[in-house]
C-alpha cells in the first residue's frame, strides 16, 4: 500500500506523461521522476526484451529482488525513493541500487543484448549497467548525457530519452568526490505507460 504522498506523486507523473502523448510515438514509455524534474524514455521493447521486461516489472513491483536489510526476496517497486548514486560529469547518471553504494546485489541478472543498430552515438540512452563481467546486468542503470562510442558492445541499451534530456545532464553536473555526488538528486519514482496507436476515423 502506498502513502498519500506516493498516490499524489504518480497522478503528476501520469499527468505529465499524458500531457505529452500528442507528441509521443505509439509504444512503451518509463517516466523517471527525479528531485530535478521528469525524464520520460521510450524503451526498446522490440529489440531488447529481456531488458525491458525486467526493467518494467523491477519499476512495478511485479518481480522478487533482494532486500539488502533482510536478504529476502521482495515484491515490490524498487526504483521509488533512490538516489543517482553514480555520476560522470557531463556523461552519465546512474541509479537502480536500493542502497545508494552501487554494490547492492539484487539477486538478478540478466543476458546482454547487444545490437549493432544500437549504439552509444548519442545523448539520452537508457541502459543496463553491469560489472564488466557478461551477462552481470540486473538491477541498475544508467543514461548518457553524452556520446559515448567505447561503451557500445559492452552494455545492453533498453531505452531513448525523449523527453527532459535537460534534466538528466542537470543531474549529471552536480559536484561529485570520483564518481559519487556530494549531494545526490533523488530518484522518487518509475512509472510505466504504454501509448496505443491513434483510433482509426
Amino acid at each position: 500500500m502506498i502513502g498519500l504522498k506516493r498516490f499524489v506523486e504518480l497522478i503528476a507523473f501520469a499527468a505529465a506523461l499524458g500531457a505529452q502523448n500528442p507528441l509521443l510515438k505509439p509504444g512503451l514509455y518509463a517516466t523517471l521522476q527525479t528531485s530535478n524534474g521528469a525524464i520520460t524514455a521510450r524503451l526498446y521493447e522490440k529489440e531488447t526484451p529481456i531488458a525491458v521486461r525486467n526493467f518494467v516489472a523491477l519499476a512495478q513491483g511485479t518481480k522478487p529482488w533482494k532486500d539488502p536489510k533482510t536478504g529476502a526476496l521482495v515484491k515490490r517497486p524498487l526504483y521509488d525513493n533512490l538516489t543517482f548514486h553514480r555520476v560522470l560529469p557531463g556523461l552519465m547518471i546512474q541509479s537502480g541500487d536500493s542502497t545508494g553504494t552501487g554494490s547492492h546485489d539484487c539477486g538478478i541478472t540478466i543476458r546482454d543484448e547487444f545490437l549493432p543498430g544500437l549504439r552509444f552515438d548519442r545523448a539520452g540512452r537508457l541502459a543496463v549497467a553491469n560489472t564488466g563481467a557478461p551477462d552481470s546486468g540486473g538491477c541498475q542503470f544508467f543514461i548518457t548525457t553524452d556520446v559515448m562510442p567505447q561503451w557500445s558492445g559492452k552494455y545492453t541499451i533498453f531505452g531513448e530519452v525523449v523527453a527532459g534530456l535537460e534534466v538528466a545532464d542537470k543531474i549529471s553536473h552536480v559536484r561529485v568526490r570520483g564518481d559519487r555526488p556530494v549531494d545526490p538528486a533523488e530518484l522518487i519514482g518509475v512509472t510505466i505507460e504504454r501509448i496505443s496507436p491513434a483510433p482509426r476515423k
